[in-house]
C-alpha cells in the first residue's frame, strides 16, 4: 500500500445492474486465484451472493473507476456500447516530457513483447491487435505534462504502451521507460511510486434505456501531490 493511501475501495455507484467502484492503486482488478487479494474479491466478500462481473479492468498501479456488471442485460449492454464506440472512459496520466501536439491520435498496433510476455510492444508482431488512443494535453507545468487520455480500443497496457512509444512515458511507468524520480530546480526530488495514470470518468448508455450515465472519481492523493510538486495547479486534475 502506498504511504497516505487507504486501501479501501469506494462505491461511486449501485443499483440493481451497475456497481461502479473507485480501485486505489496497488490492488489488482483480478488476481490468479480466488483467494489473493484483488479488487473483484474485496467486491465478493462486501456483497456476498452478489453475482458482480468486472467488465473493465485497469492494471494493479492504475487507480480509477472499474465497471461491473450485475445482470445479463447490463452485460449485454455494456458490450453492445463498446462496439458501437458508446463506452467512454477518460484518463488522466502525468509524464515528465512535452509533447510537441496539444492533441492527436496514437494508433500504433499493440503486441506481446517477446523478452517478456507479460509486457507489451507498440509494432507488429506475436498476438498483434489494432489499438487507437486519443490524447489531448490538459495542463502543462515546467517539467511536466499532465494528458488527458481515451483508450477507443482495450488492449492491454494500452496507454502505457502508446505514451511510451511517443517518447512520453508515464511517470513512474518503469516498465516502459517512465522515469521513477525527478529533481525540480530548487533541488526538490519528486518520486512517483507507482504508474501516474487514472481513469477518472465513464460514460455509456444506461443499460435500461434513457440517458446516458456518467461517473467521475478524483484523482488519488498520491496523484494530487506529485502533480503539484512538479508545479501544477489542483484545478488541472478535474476529470
Amino acid at each position: 500500500m502506498l504511504e497516505g493511501e487507504s486501501a479501501e475501495p469506494e462505491i461511486i455507484h449501485h443499483d440493481e445492474h451497475l456497481l461502479i467502484v473507485h480501485k486505489p492503486p496497488s490492488l489488482p482488478t483480478t488476481a490468479p486465484r480466488a483467494e489473493q487479494r484483488s479488487l473483484v474479491r474485496w467486491v465478493s466478500e462486501r456483497f456476498e451472493g452478489l453475482q458482480a462481473h468486472a467488465t473493465s479492468r485497469l492494471d494493479s498501479q492504475v487507480s480509477g473507476l472499474v465497471t461491473f456488471a450485475l445482470t445479463a442485460r447490463a452485460n449485454r449492454a455494456l458490450l453492445d456500447a463498446r462496439r458501437a464506440g458508446a463506452y467512454e472512459r477518460v484518463y488522466l496520466g502525468i509524464t515528465l516530457h512535452q509533447l510537441t501536439l496539444e492533441a492527436g491520435d496514437w494508433a500504433w498496433p499493440i503486441s506481446m513483447d517477446p523478452s517478456n510476455p507479460k509486457l507489451r510492444i507498440a509494432r507488429a508482431g506475436r498476438a498483434e491487435r489494432s489499438a487507437l488512443t486519443r490524447y489531448s494535453v490538459a495542463a502543462r507545468s515546467s517539467g511536466a505534462t499532465l494528458l488527458r487520455l481515451m483508450p477507443m480500443t482495450g488492449r492491454t497496457h494500452q496507454i502505457r504502451v502508446h505514451a511510451a512509444r511517443s517518447g512520453a512515458p508515464l511517470f513512474g511507468d518503469t516498465a516502459y521507460g517512465g522515469e521513477r524520480r525527478d529533481v525540480m530546480a530548487d533541488g526538490a526530488v519528486v518520486t512517483a511510486r507507482r504508474v501516474m495514470l487514472h481513469c477518472a470518468r465513464l460514460s455509456f448508455p444506461s443499460p435500461t434505456g434513457g440517458a446516458s450515465l456518467r461517473f467521475e472519481a478524483a484523482a488519488r492523493p498520491d496523484m494530487q501531490r506529485i502533480w503539484a510538486a512538479l508545479g501544477g495547479k489542483a484545478s488541472d486534475l478535474q476529470p
